[in-house]
């Protein structure tokens, strides 16, 4: 057993396999709601579209976290708004915003006299370099997500599959979308900060994806992609430690795995 007990010796690598599993269960609270909106394409663009905010906050020495909270949640409110006044659809109103404010970033660091490693390491993330005030923020993140989505469930869940219904009966269903949205990018702008882009998006998909397949409600969903996302992270960091490769892309590729492994279950019933 010493291959289990040997990296737990370290505390970057205990820190890290904390984070991966906070992070799992903060990305299945909001990831499950993502996959049954069909929103797939928002974590991404959610990822980029911080970009502006975190470039802005760079250059006027401020805290680029909070500069990536309040692109987050101009963008957020960008998306609802283009999407309930023009009538077109949400990933129109996704890809629409989220160039725009990414270009916004590129003209905003072409402003910048260097591109230092603070603000590439933000955006590229490093699980291994996660502090303990990180994981305390993490959980504080996945306590306030966890208890609004819990508040707002039932109406949420008629707004997103019948919002006509939810019109009828008062729901202010425009609202309920926009805290989503917000919702969405705070979890965004948290994971890329601890696990990076590619990870983030990997947690807030792929592992909801896969839940999906294999749930049949949404709260078995939740659970089910916390727990294969937990899983996943820490296979993931155990390869990465042993294979020497780097740690978010090693975890992307065993979520992948266990997506397709997913999909092969599915299949076969």
């Amino acid at each position: 057993m010493d291959w289990l007990t040997e990296p737990l010796h370290y505390d970057f690598f205990l820190r890290a396999l904390i984070a991966v599993v906070l992070v799992s269960v903060l990305c299945a609270l909001i990831g499950a709601w993502v996959v049954l909106r069909g929103l797939s394409y928002i974590g991404d663009a959610m990822s980029h579209a911080v970009f502006p905010g975190i470039v802005a906050a760079f250059l006027v020495r401020g805290n680029l976290l909070l500069g990536a909270l309040i692109a987050a949640v101009l963008t957020a409110l960008g998306i609802g708004a283009i999407g309930q006044r023009s009538g077109l659809k949400q990933d129109s109103a996704i890809g629409i915003v989220f160039v725009g404010m990414f270009a916004l970033g590129v003209a905003l660091l072409s402003r910048a006299p260097t591109f230092t490693t603070d603000l590439s390491n933000f955006l590229i993330g490093n699980p291994l370099g996660v502090s303990t005030g990180d994981l305390w923020g993490a959980l504080g993140v996945t306590v306030l997500v966890g208890g609004f989505l819990t508040a707002i469930q039932k109406e949420l869940l008629l707004a997103s599959f019948d919002p006509t219904e939810a019109r009828a009966v008062g729901l202010p269903v425009g609202r309920l979308n926009n805290i989503l949205l917000i919702l969405i990018g705070l979890v965004v702008v948290l994971t890329v900060q601890l696990v990076g882009t590619t990870l983030s998006v990997s947690l807030l998909i792929t592992s909801s994806a896969a839940a999906r397949l294999l749930a049949r409600s949404l709260r078995k969903m939740m659970g089910l992609a916390a727990l294969l996302g937990g899983l996943g992270g820490v296979a993931g960091l155990y390869l990465s430690y042993y294979l020497d490769t780097a740690p978010g892309a090693t975890i992307v590729l065993v979520n992948t795995a266990v997506f397709l492994l997913a999909l092969l279950v599915r299949r076969r019933e």
